[in-house]
């Protein structure tokens, strides 16, 4: 009966209200259009995008956005709807797993936990392929830390390979170098001293190979090694170069985790007050203290190993949501049982990151009310003019923001005076409340300022047979909101052909204002609008 409640509740924080808003480039966008591009061509082996192979990813997420758009259309609700349901199939598996482990307790903490935390919630909101592939990989990981202690060990060794093998089918190989970087330090930490065995380790690396195979063995039959190649020299790329434009300093994730996993990356604090015995009295507390190891070696070797790389995006170090999750909930466990208290130094950064945070939502809406105050003091004509959009905001609006510092700083006076559980029910609560408030109510609104021009011109184009391409930016957003149709005249792929060439049909094209002046002198374009910073341009068929 609570695995369905979990469900419940569960469906109601994920599924409401995900086509609110249009999916934004790039990641969104990206994976959406491959998904559609599979349903236009016929083509569910390849990943593409402009209906040319596209190396970057393998095809499971894609498939599921493909499945979940041919049963409720191609739009942006279908494109996010697979992640809804891996959220759920998520807190369902961390309140089973926590039992498990502990206690109904614990897994219902770990629960709140997870949802009641701003990145890892927001996630399953998105349509971004990091939530399937941090479940997958979680599970493996699970499952390789159950071979010493089922008596069914076999079949543990086996889901964990088959569970790691939807990883790689997920995101790529680098759900391979996570989980032999986990195993090797794990084995570091233990001396040597483990209960997974070598015919483990084959078993799992067998179902893994069979899993990946099924897609990478078809594709390598069906037409060569060439995508498989290409494929394998991005994913090396994407490691060793700053791969998009995104760089970054060292400690950008350490900063990403500690705001926006807050507040739950507040508890890992408390484990610099000193171990103390275990609380649990149960058959599995060795098994607790094992797969606590675990989840110290996966965050660190996440942390530390997107730290590294060069290209440095939000989600890569999303992975650490669910080491982190465990180790904050199995301290929230023993606050709430008594077993330890928060000291004076770990309320204040508790008030002091949610007070910003809150701070930041009240001042979003003033930005927008009084933003021809500010104008004038931005440097970024872009950004000046991404601020001209009509977007209705209210003084009032502010009120979440200042309701949400309350709530923080209630939950803190809990803390203070003993009312632990009390306190921490409404720490939680009070933020899966708040991230809905941002979701339904700021999100959409933002979105008209950053891209709204951009879709709405997009959308214009819908069931037109024409070219649309963007100028001076890469974007996603002109093949997925147009949607786009393979065309004939293999051209189209050369920008200069678009533009000077004896074309055989309309041509539009977009650019940022910032870029645009090169753009509104050529001869053959002609400007036919401008809003919010996007100039938009077209070119009559010769």
């Amino acid at each position: 009966m609570k695995y369905l409640l979990i469900a419940l509740v569960a469906a109601l924080l994920f599924i409401p209200f995900l086509g609110a808003v249009h999916l934004f480039d790039w990641d969104e966008i990206n994976f959406a259009e491959a998904a559609r591009e599979m349903i236009v061509s016929h083509n569910f082996s390849q990943v593409q995008i402009d209906f040319r192979p596209f190396w970057e990813k393998p095809p499971l997420f894609i498939w599921m956005q493909a499945g979940s758009m041919m049963l409720f259309g191609v739009n942006d609700f279908a494109a996010r709807f697979p992640n809804a349901i891996i959220g759920i199939a998520t807190l369902v598996t961390l309140f089973a797993i926590g039992k498990k482990l502990a206690d109904e307790k614990f897994g219902l903490w770990w629960a709140l936990v997870y949802a009641g935390s701003w990145l890892p919630h927001f996630y399953f909101k998105s349509g971004i392929i990091d939530p399937t592939f941090n479940f997958f990989i979680f599970l493996a990981i699970y499952f390789a830390s159950r071979i010493a202690y089922s008596g069914k060990h076999l079949r543990m060794a086996i889901f964990s390979g088959f569970c790691l093998g939807l990883a790689v089918l997920t995101k790529g190989p680098v759900a391979i170098l996570v989980a032999i970087l986990a195993l090797l330090v794990y084995w570091i930490w233990n001396k040597g001293k483990i209960s997974i065995r070598l015919s483990h380790i084959g078993l799992i690396a067998l179902f893994a190979c069979f899993t990946t195979l099924l897609w990478f063995g078809y594709e390598i039959i069906a037409h060569g090694w060439g995508f498989v190649n290409e494929f394998v020299a991005y994913q090396i790329r994407l490691l060793t170069t700053e791969d998009a434009g995104h760089g970054g300093p060292f400690f950008y994730h350490w900063i990403v985790l500690l705001i926006g996993c807050f507040p739950a990356s507040i508890f890992l604090f408390t484990y610099f007050q000193g171990r103390k015995k275990s609380i649990y009295a149960t058959p599995a507390a060795g098994e607790m203290k094992d797969f606590k190891i675990w989840m110290w070696v996966l965050f660190w070797v996440v942390l530390i190993l997107f730290s590294v790389v060069k290209t440095k995006i939000v989600h890569y170090s999303s992975l650490c949501y669910f080491p982190l999750s465990f180790l904050a909930a199995h301290q929230v466990y023993k606050l709430a049982e008594g077993r330890l208290r928060l000291r004076g130094w770990n309320i204040a950064l508790l008030l002091f990151i949610g007070i910003v945070l809150g701070i930041a939502i009240a001042l979003l809406p003033l930005v927008g009310v009084y933003k021809d105050h500010l104008i004038p003091y931005i440097g970024d004509k872009f950004a000046v003019a991404n601020l001209q959009a009509q977007v209705q905001w209210s003084v009032a609006e502010a009120c979440y923001g200042i309701g949400y510092i309350l709530l923080v700083i209630i939950s803190a006076v809990l803390l203070i005076r003993h009312k632990t559980t009390n306190g921490l029910i409404c720490l939680f609560v009070s933020t899966i409340l708040v991230i809905q408030v941002t979701v339904v109510h700021f999100v959409p609104k933002v979105e008209r300022y950053s891209q709204g021009a951009a879709i709405d011109f997009f959308i214009s184009l819908q069931g037109k047979d024409v070219y649309v391409k963007a100028l001076g930016y890469h974007s996603y957003a002109q093949h997925f909101y147009s949607r786009e149709l393979p065309h004939t005249n293999k051209n189209y792929y050369d920008t200069d052909w678009l533009l000077n060439g004896q074309i055989d049909k309309p041509a539009f094209f977009i650019c940022r204002i910032t870029d645009s002046e090169q753009y509104r002198q050529h001869p053959n374009l002609e400007v036919i609008g401008e809003k919010n910073g996007f100039v938009f341009f077209k070119r009559k068929q010769q």
